[in-house]
């Protein structure tokens, strides 16, 4: 009777074993293929960047089951082996920026278009790496036996809310064939997936140039802690900005105001308008300007004034607002000096935009004692020039200046630089 006892949970046990195994049998029953085809690609970047439509080859590997029978649901992978091109040097391309849609084409006994999609996520792609798109995913309804093929079709490739085009410019091979066997005799009606439509790419819009306006005398109060307060005069200024894609006219409205504290001046530069909208979404942290505000009068030289990074994300359409720009005005002569907006520089994503003004007017005039190591035909600093956290790129003509942020043309980049085809050049 104790033998007996024992050997029942053996059985069991193999039983139980017996039943995994037969439960493995039945999930390996429709294996997965994956087939890898490569085919010439059209692609169209977004509209008002500039660029014209290029060619490439786009390489993928479809993943479906080999077999399946009607009335299954299958999923289909599609995986992107190989990019059409690197990233092109113009800017580096954030974490989780770009998001890939496509099409799927599903012929032979059933005919369909399988909308496929993929998330939002890559790694940080530097300028010239190779790009990187996640999988797509999609599912198909089996509806008729017999093969049904899948066959790569156009798909769109969006980053920073604008969007790229890529269609096949020939024949694209087959990439899998599932062989569908008869079901339970019940044929559901074929569900057809629309294609998927990218989002229009949206262009940018420069904000209306500001009417001449009365400007306020330029004043100062005294404080009760002794330092004296300085509101200087608001003035527009027609800038010319260069960016990695040719040039755009901006007219920006600022005003200079300052802050006495014992023979230096602490500045602050403020944007009372913004110079355009957003073409596309940034992301924050982003983007950051700088500005050398030219000194006259009895003084020569500049001031370098900053100001922080962008600390919201800024979506498409919305204004693109200026943060205060801040720094230190050390003097280097006494008597009336003056001080007009200068050169604005500005960095978003590794890109430079550097502003030129097509003429100044002075915002702010104060009576200034020569300080020693003022400016006097120098940079007058003051400040930590190195602040924000983003590498200084692009132009040094004036030394101290720190490219950081975005204006009047700089963020069209963000999306249209992502998928700049560079024919003949493949990752590896």
């Amino acid at each position: 009777m104790s033998k007996r006892r024992r050997a029942v949970p053996d059985r069991v046990r193999v039983a139980l074993a017996l039943c995994g195994a037969g439960v493995l049998i039945g999930v390996a029953v429709a294996p997965a293929q994956a087939a890898e085809v490569s085919y010439a690609t059209h692609c169209v970047p977004p509209a008002g960047v500039g660029l014209d439509p290029v060619d490439g080859t786009t390489k993928v590997e479809i993943t479906a089951p080999a077999t399946a029978k009607v009335g299954d649901e299958v999923e289909v992978v599609w995986k992107f082996v190989q990019a059409a091109s690197k990233n092109p040097d113009l800017i580096d391309i954030g974490e989780n920026q770009v998001k890939p849609t496509g099409t799927l084409k599903a012929a032979g006994a059933q005919s369909a278009d399988i909308a496929m999609a993929g998330p939002q996520e890559n790694p940080p792609i530097p300028k010239g790496g190779d790009m990187v798109l996640s999988d797509m995913k999609g599912t198909l309804k089996l509806t008729t036996a017999g093969e049904v093929t899948l066959t790569p079709d156009a798909y769109t490739v969006t980053a920073y809310g604008t969007d790229t085009k890529c269609t096949p410019s020939a024949a694209v091979p087959t990439a899998a064939t599932i062989n569908v066997a008869a079901g339970d005799g019940s044929s559901p009606t074929p569900t057809t997936s629309e294609e998927p439509s990218g989002s229009a790419s949206p262009t940018s819009s420069a904000s209306e140039e500001p009417s001449g306006s009365a400007s306020p005398t330029a004043s100062a109060t005294e404080s009760d802690s002794g330092q004296t307060d300085f509101q200087g005069e608001v003035v527009d200024i027609p800038y010319t900005c260069k960016s990695p894609i040719g040039e755009q006219k901006a007219t920006s409205t600022i005003q200079i105001n300052a802050k006495k504290d014992g023979g230096n001046y602490g500045l602050t530069v403020q944007f009372k308008k913004s110079p355009m909208n957003s073409p596309a979404n940034i992301p924050k942290d982003s983007i950051k300007p700088s500005m050398e505000v030219v000194l006259g009068g009895a003084d020569k030289g500049s001031v370098h004034v900053e100001g922080p990074t962008n600390a919201e994300d800024i979506k498409a359409g919305d204004p693109i607002e200026i943060p205060d720009m801040t720094g230190t005005y050390k003097p280097g002569a006494t008597g009336e000096s003056t001080l007009s907006p200068g050169v604005l520089t500005i960095k978003a994503l590794g890109t430079t935009t550097t502003c030129n003004p097509d003429s100044t007017s002075v915002s702010l005039k104060l009576d200034t004692t020569k300080q020693e190591g003022g400016a006097a035909g120098g940079s007058s600093t003051g400040g930590d020039s190195s602040s924000g956290g983003l590498a200084a790129t692009g132009s040094e003509d004036h030394g101290a200046l720190k490219a950081l942020g975005l204006v009047a043309g700089t963020a069209v980049l963000l999306g249209a630089a992502v998928f700049t085809f560079l024919p003949g050049r493949r990752r590896v």
